[in-house]
């Protein structure tokens, strides 16, 4: 009885980890890498630009002539990475044009460009607030009715 009930759950395992064509979540412009290779630098322009990108997924705070174009890909993990999503493409292009619309500079970074970025761990105790929920409450109200004294 308990062989049956293994085989049943390998096959199962089996069958439904297997399948025929990769399933992608796609973000921002497919083939980023391929059209940004279209475009050169002080010969094409912002209207050349729009042509093979189509517009900016973001454009500078500040500067107008600097314009982002994003690309992700994710997609799901093998039998051994329990299925959970995992980055395939992250590339992103910076451009920079210059007041009359001419490209100036251009900037492309993948996936393998990324920083890793390590957090700290450790928690910082709050050493002036360690009140309970009721008496933070109490002491707002408080607050309040003496603001309204005034």
């Amino acid at each position: 009885m308990k062989k049956n009930i293994y085989l049943l759950f390998i096959a199962l395992l089996v069958t439904t980890s297997c399948q025929r064509s990769e399933v992608l979540k796609t973000h921002g412009i497919s083939y980023l890498e391929k059209r940004e290779k279209l475009i050169v630098i002080n010969k094409s322009n912002k209207n050349d630009t729009v042509k093979i990108f189509g517009q900016p997924a973001t454009k500078g705070m500040t500067d107008n002539n600097l314009w982002i174009y994003v690309e992700r890909t994710q997609t799901r993990g093998k039998l051994l990475k329990l299925g959970r999503n995992y980055l395939k493409k992250n590339n992103v292009l910076v451009l920079k044009f210059d007041k009359y619309g001419v490209l100036r500079e251009k900037e492309f970074y993948d996936k393998e460009k990324m920083n890793k970025i390590k957090f700290a761990k450790n928690v910082t105790e709050n050493e002036i607030r360690k009140e309970n929920f009721i008496y933070s409450f109490l002491s707002s109200i408080r607050q309040k009715m003496e603001t309204k004294r005034k």
